[in-house]
């Protein structure tokens, strides 16, 4: 959970990197509360009230701790865009966010060193 409120606490950091750990633990909570809101949605049948708002509250850490992974790949946060294309786009940044941490670049020292 540490790692989840991490990302949340840091919303808006689009400098700096983000670690494989930080990006998938994040990216595993929120699978895990958009299963839990989806089913509460579908049992007080709110018509998705709450999946939109989480939604919408989630969207800005999601892109600051993709921009932060993206430069712990040594790529510029610009790369997301990429995951406009249908289909290809995807499966690029899915290979860019499962790649290791590299050594220290422009974005800032590794932060696999620091902790």
């Amino acid at each position: 959970m540490d790692w989840y409120l991490k990302v949340v606490k840091n919303y808006v950091g689009f400098q700096g990197r983000a670690r494989r750990k930080e990006y998938w633990m994040f990216f595993l909570f929120n699978v895990i509360i958009g299963f839990v809101i989806g089913f509460v949605d579908g049992l007080f049948n709110l018509s998705q009230v709450l999946s939109t708002l989480y939604s919408l509250a989630i969207f800005l850490p999601s892109l600051a701790v993709g921009v932060r992974r993206l430069h712990d790949t040594g790529r510029s946060g610009l790369w997301l865009l990429i995951g406009l294309i249908p289909l290809i786009g995807f499966i690029v940044l899915l290979v860019f966010f499962c790649e290791d941490s590299k050594d220290e670049n422009q974005y800032g020292p590794n932060p696999k060193l620091n902790s």
